[in-house]
């Protein structure tokens, strides 16, 4: 049992919502991963393989959480050029369905994107810990921000658009919760508007998909008429084999109940591409039904609760703004995935964080779990040198305690102290 504690640290809630969400992960992929097993003629291969890279991130996630958070601040120094780099290097790869967005080094495939998210997140966190005053935060940080953000997802945008979309929204997000000014963020907000109003037309009426670095053009422009339309099609006449992966989405939906048909009883993971993965979610409502989608909701719901729970416990800004960024990702992304599987929004590509069957973007994932378990075991210390405190302080006040009582309340209290005093000095 000491064993167990002296492994797993860190706040038992987030070590709960992560097991949990492994758990359904390697239930649902077993059962969604029926046509890699028809390719493959593997019955075991996908789930045995989705296994491994779990249990490689259960790794990942004690190996980050024993490291100090102010660590963390250095991650950017090295990724955010490395990411940089790999994502001009990956736009020249062969395309998989219209898109370049893996790469393989030394036999293992990895989306360059997953790590640019990682570095922008970590050093947004860094420049609004930094640029904090009396009255939020300086223009200089905003200006900062930006320029990092905007670049990364200008690089990221070309292949995955939503992938952009979604890192820059989470930034928006962690700048309002840092105190940036409302005045630049209204302008921003308006500009992004104009921006966008101009791209989407120019998007509808262009039928040309020859310009440079816009090679999805035409995957754009379908995705947004399909969703915007008003059209009503009449079940008969619906072309299942044009809009496979929407129209099997909304019938493993709509066939499911209350308690669905049971795991590993799903129909409609034969006809999905992407079951294991982007439609997961449509996966868990039709073999757990709508108990199985509300308790994944519950799940990222309760993630983002904890972390904003342990954030407010934070003495310092830098920790609370990493790990509210991190679990605004987590929680928008899943967002994303859930609204697509059940038709409330346009078909983005984006997995089910921990859940659906990845590689890296499970990997990295892990790492943001054990990056917020660092600094929830932070204000574990940290409540901890407060309860000796303020123990010694009723002593006092009371005249309870003697001179020896209270040179050893202070011994007993000095190496939390100086752990907190470390991490002061670095920051």
């Amino acid at each position: 049992m000491d064993l167990l504690k002296s492994i797993f640290k860190g706040d038992k809630v987030i070590w709960i919502i992560f097991l949990f969400l492994c758990l359904i992960s390697i239930t649902e992929v077993f059962s969604a991963a029926s046509t890699l097993t028809y390719k493959s003629g593997d019955h075991w291969g996908p789930i045995t393989q989705h296994s491994i890279i779990l249990m490689v991130g259960a790794v990942i996630v004690v190996l980050m959480h024993n490291i100090p958070y102010k660590w963390f601040q250095v991650f950017p120094v090295f990724l955010l050029p490395a990411s940089a780099i790999l994502l001009i290097l990956v736009m020249m790869m062969e395309r998989i369905n219209g898109a370049a967005r893996w790469m393989t080094f030394m036999g293992i495939q990895f989306q360059p994107s997953e790590i640019a998210k990682m570095a922008v997140i970590i050093v947004t966190a860094f420049i609004l810990s930094k640029g904090q005053d009396e009255d939020g935060a300086n223009p200089k940080a905003f200006k900062r921000i930006m320029i990092i953000t905007g670049v990364i997802c200008l690089l990221i945008a070309p292949e995955n658009l939503s992938t952009a979309a979604l890192l820059f929204g989470v930034v928006f997000l962690m700048m309002f919760i840092g105190r940036v000014s409302a005045k630049r963020l209204l302008m921003l907000t308006g500009s992004l508007a104009s921006v966008g109003i101009v791209a989407v037309t120019f998007l509808l009426m262009t039928k040309n998909s020859d310009i440079p670095f816009l090679h999805r053009f035409d995957t754009w422009r379908a995705r947004i008429e399909k969703f915007t339309s008003d059209e009503v099609v009449p079940a008969a006449k619906f072309d299942i084999d044009k809009d496979a992966q929407i129209a099997h989405a909304r019938i493993a939906v709509a066939t499911s109940n209350v308690i669905g048909k049971g795991p590993g009883n799903s129909v409609q993971r034969d006809f999905l591409s992407q079951a294991f993965s982007d439609f997961i979610f449509a996966i868990i409502i039709e073999e757990l039904g709508l108990v199985g989608g509300v308790i994944v909701v519950f799940l990222y719901i309760c993630l983002l609760i904890r972390v904003g729970r342990i954030a407010k416990k934070c003495d310092r800004t830098f920790p609370a703004f990493l790990i509210i960024g991190i679990a605004l990702l987590l929680v928008s992304q899943a967002i994303f995935n859930m609204m697509v599987a059940v038709g409330l929004a346009p078909v983005t590509g984006q997995p089910l964080p921990l859940i659906s069957k990845g590689g890296t973007s499970t990997l990295i994932n892990c790492a943001y779990i054990g990056m917020i378990l660092s600094v929830s075991r932070y204000t574990a210390k940290l409540e901890e040198q407060r309860a000796h405190d303020a123990q010694i302080t009723m002593q006092v006040e009371t005249g309870n305690g003697n001179e020896s009582t209270y040179s050893e309340a202070q011994s007993a209290a000095e190496p939390t102290a100086k752990m907190l005093n470390s991490d002061a000095e670095f920051e």
